[in-house]
């Protein structure tokens, strides 16, 4: 997946047709790494790619519709908020701004970590 920063802010992560038809695939963007997930719908969603409960790659895990599994202890992070929906997380995970344009998926980082 490559990297080039648009006047925006958004960087240019991947192409759609690099993605799972449903799924999630470790991205890094600016030396952070961050899951990026297509749900059933078709949308893409970008969210940290660390588990805030232990230091687990959130991109191996289940999808569930809008959630993302850790496939560690079970923790399941809302992929719209990064809020975990049920234990041992209880501390969200940061969620960036996805724009896709044609084939081509960018992402704008959030400020939190």
């Amino acid at each position: 997946m490559s990297e080039q920063l648009t006047a925006e802010g958004f960087v240019h992560v991947c192409r759609l047709d690099e993605l799972p038809a449903v799924g999630a695939a470790l991205a890094e963007i600016e030396g952070r790494r961050v899951s990026i997930v297509r749900t059933e719908d078709g949308t893409v969603h970008c969210v940290d790619d660390t588990c805030s409960h232990a230091n687990v790659s959130l991109s191996e895990g289940e999808l569930d519709g809008c959630t993302l599994e850790c496939w560690l202890h079970g923790s399941r992070f809302d992929l719209r908020t990064g809020e975990p929906t049920g234990p041992p997380a209880i501390t969200p995970i940061a969620v960036h701004t996805v724009r896709t344009e044609g084939d081509d998926v960018f992402v704008a980082l959030s400020e939190e970590l």
